[in-house]
């Protein structure tokens, strides 16, 4: 199968990841990493202005690249990840050229990240979606039958037992850690745990915590994200990784169930401490794979409890990343995903 993968390539993205393994299982892959050509990065507010400003023409060349590499290597398949700024007509010129085409799509949202991916959505033969609720919200706001479960995975190449010395430890060592974007919500249930319990080495990793107010978690905010290996290395080094979920956003029945740091962190080895509902507790073992909390109060006891009993968070730690091995890698997806594209 000959594969047109589109999507950002940085090392450690889940896009990349989802790409190489669809490599590893015999598929011709090329991909076109679409930050080599939309610029998304810049922190300064002038150089956002400026990236806004010269944004149509960046998505321009993008797209135009696509087709060109379309009529070079004519794939089977366009395989878009996310694809934001993969235009409509773009889809509609692979189309006329004999390309079937699959979305995967990781968000929780189809309505949240620019008109493309709506103004799209209707072309795909087949969408792929991380979230069970995604399949209804498809289905009643476009009409969408062609949609299909797929949980996000962890990467063999990069969520992986590296070797700690203790300079890294210095780093990234702490009682507790939550790697991901700030959301009002996860703001909220991090102050409240500072409160309970003052006394613990939080660190907190990611983008956009400057909005945060809470003024008792500003010295746990670590004002990087931490990608690739450095990802891994933060999961291994705290003694407990909270699995803290997105709130419900515009555009989506529902805030998130799992995220890719549920599978994530498990496969580096990690002790998971994650937030509880119907779909989460589906994937591990409780108390014996990973740990699940309730709410705040709950999220205080076990973190409370499992810093003091270390042989029994080691043997969790264990029983999890070897049911991640076993279920839960891109590999495992990538098969499941292959067995679709067949049959479109």
């Amino acid at each position: 199968m000959n594969i047109l993968s589109i999507g950002p390539l940085w090392r450690g993205s889940n896009a990349g990841g989802l790409f190489r393994a669809l490599s590893r299982q015999g598929c011709i892959i090329e991909t076109i990493d679409e930050f080599y050509y939309v610029s998304l990065q810049s922190k300064s507010t002038v150089l956002k202005i400026f990236e806004k400003t010269i944004r149509p023409l960046q998505e321009k060349e993008f797209n135009t690249t696509i087709r060109k590499k379309i009529q070079l290597s004519k794939p089977d398949i366009l395989f878009i990840y996310k694809g934001a700024f993969v235009q409509s007509e773009t889809l509609e010129f692979a189309k006329k050229n004999k390309c079937k085409l699959a979305l995967f799509y990781p968000d929780v949202s189809l309505t949240f990240h620019g008109k493309n991916i709506p103004a799209s959505i209707p072309l795909y033969d087949i969408i792929f979606t991380t979230k069970t609720f995604g399949i209804d919200d498809l289905s009643q706001k476009f009409g969408v039958k062609n949609s299909i479960f797929i949980p996000h995975g962890f990467d063999p190449e990069m969520h992986r037992k590296l070797a700690i010395d203790e300079k890294t430890l210095s780093i990234f060592g702490c009682d507790v850690s939550f790697i991901g974007a700030w959301s009002p919500k996860k703001e909220k249930i991090l102050s409240l745990l500072k409160e309970k319990l003052p006394q613990i080495n939080l660190k907190i990793w990611g983008d956009l915590w400057n909005r945060a107010n809470s003024e008792n978690i500003i010295s746990s905010i670590q004002g990087n994200s931490v990608l690739g290996d450095l990802y891994a290395l933060a999961i291994q080094c705290s003694k407990i990784n909270l699995g803290i979920l997105s709130e419900k956003v515009s555009g989506a029945s529902s805030g998130d169930l799992i995220t890719s740091r549920t599978f994530h962190i498990p496969g580096a080895s990690g002790f998971m401490l994650h937030e509880k509902n119907i779909e989460s507790i589906q994937y591990f073992k409780e108390d014996e794979e990973v740990v699940f909390f309730e709410d705040s109060e709950d999220l205080v006891n076990k973190i409370t409890y499992y810093l003091n009993n270390p042989e029994l968070r080691t043997k969790i730690q264990n029983a999890g990343y070897q049911r991640a091995l076993l279920e839960h890698s891109l590999d495992s997806r990538a098969k499941t995903i292959i067995k679709y594209l067949k049959n479109i």
